[in-house]
């Protein structure tokens, strides 16, 4: 298994001494590497940035694939141009507020940012406990966490074990992050914010004699970066993806192993949703019709037969989805058609007047996660595009990206008839200018064969039948897509490359979707060509 395993950097608080961060970590790295990446807990930013210019503008260059949190305090949302995710810089990545980041490798990073709230009142920089029980289900369908990242403390870390010096986490840490802790089981756990180094003796994650064995946990608090006491503040280790290790190896307990300092009674509970809650949620379709059976979902996540049949329950979205067919966020005027699992909307900021997007109604994070009926109808609405658009003397571009993207967008683009033969070309080269490799996949082949379940990807269905893929590693230009079919050989919109820079009118989006409307509503998606 030595080839699985992958080399990790972790430290805490940066605050904005990046020069002595990226140098020590360049030194580490070169004695010591290569190490596949680093992961920053508790604040990356300071209150002197001044250091970040050089690494922002690329006279510096950072040494290792850093990965980071985000605010924890007040203010400084600023530094963060996309609250939602977002690269910085070149090789520096902020994760996002919260959810799973899935490494090619195997490898399954949970991560949430922030403070807990007081009053549960969600900021920019806090947490709520809805952002927690989210998390749980986004990782039901693949509940094997091998690193979690927090900025905040759990408070119950103490129980059983010695507690640190310098800070008292009963009272700073969060209950909130106990209970992630306590529900995910991590194989080793992060966190920043108290100024303090602090390894816990490993817990175990089952109850002796009554439970299977598990494998054990591992809490690491990290002090801030270049701290005068000198108290630790980068953490180097070895791991193997949980999915790659032998079962034996994994559930084996070390002689200092304690009892799990997380139970049902020192972690706070769901609250229960009201009828008002739950019926206030329906919108489009019945939100209270019965989970059907999927028998492919069922197969990806290993359930079992045994005991008869297992109803299927799409994962829901981690926090609030724009594009989730029940959620407040959905913006109503902007849906063309739904169907029984698929719908199609108007993108905003479209490359052109009818880019489209076709979306599960319920929440699938990519083409590799869906089931056969959401699968089957996207199929259709597929190809009732290309008789709409065919009519019109077009040909059409389906893509998709799943990265750094929280709902599946297939991105419907139609493209003058001949400029079809050119798109392979415009693909391969704009990969090659960003350093990235796209191959062509056979035209048979399943999403889910070449890219398993939580793979970040890029796919284009090209029509003349190709399909081309790309399996993201590290980085991705997120607007590849758009900034191809823009190009000159295409579209030839280069200003339409950034959707944010495209937007109508609220006006002028419903007078268009309605428009579309009409023209797609003379196609039968259920026909064949």
């Amino acid at each position: 298994m030595t080839d699985k395993v992958e080399k990790i950097l972790v430290c805490g608080d940066v605050l904005g001494n990046f020069k002595q961060l990226f140098k020590r970590v360049q030194n580490v790295n070169e004695k010591s590497g290569p190490f596949s990446m680093l992961l920053c807990v508790g604040d990356f930013f300071g209150p002197d940035n001044s250091q970040w210019d050089h690494y922002k503008n690329g006279d510096v260059k950072v040494p290792v694939a850093t990965y980071v949190l985000g605010p924890s305090r007040f203010g400084s949302t600023s530094n963060y141009p996309d609250m939602k995710g977002c690269e910085l810089c070149e090789n520096v990545i902020y994760l996002g507020p919260s959810g799973i980041y899935p490494c090619s490798s195997g490898l399954r990073i949970m991560y949430l940012s922030g403070m807990q709230a007081d009053n549960n009142k969600k900021t920019a920089s806090t947490f709520i406990f809805d952002d927690i029980t989210s998390l749980e289900t986004q990782a039901t369908s693949n509940p094997a966490i091998d690193i979690l990242i927090t900025s905040q403390w759990p408070n119950a870390v103490c129980n059983f074990a010695k507690k640190p010096d310098g800070c008292d986490p009963e009272t700073t840490g969060s209950t909130m992050v106990s209970r992630l802790a306590f529900k995910m089981r991590p194989r080793y756990h992060f966190s920043g914010m108290e100024g303090v180094y602090y390894e816990r003796l490993p817990y175990r994650n089952h109850k002796v004699l009554k439970e299977k064995s598990r494998h054990i946990s591992r809490f690491i608090g990290l002090a801030k970066v270049g701290n005068p006491e000198k108290h630790k503040w980068l953490y180097a280790f070895n791991i193997t993806p949980l999915i790659h290790c032998d079962a034996a190896e994994l559930t084996r307990q070390p002689p200092d192993v304690t009892e799990c300092p997380y139970s049902d009674t020192n972690v706070p509970q769901q609250p229960r949703q009201t009828p008002a809650q739950i019926s206030g949620a329906q919108f489009f379709y019945d939100m209270d019709a019965k989970p059907y059976e999927d028998k492919k979902a069922k197969k990806r996540r290993g359930d079992s037969d045994d005991g008869g049949p297992k109803k299927w329950v799409p994962p829901k979205p981690t926090g609030p989805c724009w594009f989730c067919l029940a959620s407040p966020e959905v913006e109503k005027h902007l849906v063309v058609s739904v169907g029984d699992h698929v719908y199609l909307a108007l993108a905003k900021g479209g490359l052109v007047s009818h880019h489209l997007l076709i979306l599960p109604i319920t929440h699938f994070q990519s083409t590799a996660d869906l089931d056969d009926d959401s699968t089957q109808e996207i199929e259709k609405f597929k190809k009732a595009l290309r008789k709409m658009f065919r009519k019109n003397g077009q040909d059409v571009v389906f893509f998709e990206r799943n990265y750094h993207s929280q709902h599946l967008q297939v991105q419907v683009v139609p493209v003058p008839s001949d400029a079809a033969p050119h798109l392979q070309d415009a693909f391969m080269d704009a990969a090659e200018s960003n350093g990235i490799a796209v191959d062509e996949i056979p035209r048979m082949s399943d999403i889910a064969q070449v890219a398993p379940s939580g793979v970040p990807f890029f796919y284009a269905e090209l029509p003349t039948g190709q399909k081309l893929f790309h399996r993201i590693k590290k980085h991705f230009p997120l607007q590849f897509g758009r900034e191809v079919l823009a190009s000159e050989s295409i579209l030839n919109v280069p200003e339409r490359v950034d959707w944010r820079e495209c937007k109508s009118s609220r006006e002028e989006e419903t007078r268009l979707c309605n428009k579309i409307r009409e023209l797609f509503q003379s196609f039968d998606f259920t026909l064949d060509d």
